[in-house]
């Protein structure tokens, strides 16, 4: 069963990881988007509903647009699904405890997907060499060849970050829930801990706002965002 939810999670990084800069550019590569989507194909839907709502605010400033390359956060939410939605070895999969410690791990893990991305395109780099030359020699062929080339390094750059993101988010659970035993103790405050994500994600989003109109419409559309919360709750 894991090796299934492996490889769906995996199918799943490659495609939101060609969405995120190389193609498609249909925003699946949104943690609240990627999230779900990955807890649906996993059938743990609630679960990958709660880590993109976790993790989109706190990346919400920081986008892949030109050449900025920012920390991974499509790798992270899949992994942390992943995770979270599939950890009875760890803890009981799903609660509330297992999922915040699985989006904090893969949080501080981001920085691997930058790497990667960052090598994906030095790597290409040749291949814009290579169709500059078959193009002056009248190869027009080629073009479409190369580009396919770039596609499949940055769908690898992006499986390759998940993979390490996955692999070593496994390893700190392991080391917190089984070898520490720090699930218990951590549940009674997991509540309080999950407030504090968009707590987090508000303030950076603010701290980037140049506009004092801006602040005012943000500070709006968040406050009657809590109240419809609190009113259908």
């Amino acid at each position: 069963m894991i090796i299934s939810h492996i490889c769906t999670a995996s199918i799943v990084s490659i495609v939101a990881g060609l969405d995120r800069t190389a193609a498609f550019q249909l925003m699946i590569s949104r943690p609240i988007v990627v999230a779900p989507l990955t807890g649906w194909l996993l059938d743990t839907p609630l679960v990958g509903l709660e880590v993109g709502l976790l993790v989109e605010l706190l990346w919400l400033c920081f986008l892949p647009v030109g050449a900025s390359i920012p920390p991974d956060d499509t790798q992270v939410s899949i992994a942390a699904t992943l995770l979270a939605g599939t950890g009875d070895y760890y803890i009981e999969a799903g609660s509330l405890s297992l999922v915040l410690v699985a989006v904090l791990s893969c949080c501080a893990l981001g920085k691997i997907g930058q790497v990667f991305d960052g090598w994906a395109r030095r790597f290409n780099g040749q291949f814009i060499i290579a169709t500059q030359r078959a193009v002056a020699e009248g190869h027009l062929n080629h073009i479409g060849r190369n580009h396919l080339k770039g596609l499949l390094v940055f769908g690898f750059a992006s499986w390759a970050s998940f993979v390490v993101i996955g692999f070593c988010g496994a390893l700190f659970l392991y080391l917190f829930f089984v070898v520490l035993k720090m699930g218990p103790p951590l549940e009674p405050v997991a509540g309080f801990l999950r407030i504090l994500f968009p707590l987090v994600g508000a303030a950076a989003i603010l701290a980037n706002l140049k506009v004092r109109r801006s602040v005012t419409l943000y500070l709006a559309s968040f406050v009657s965002t809590l109240m419809l919360f609190w009113f259908f709750k």
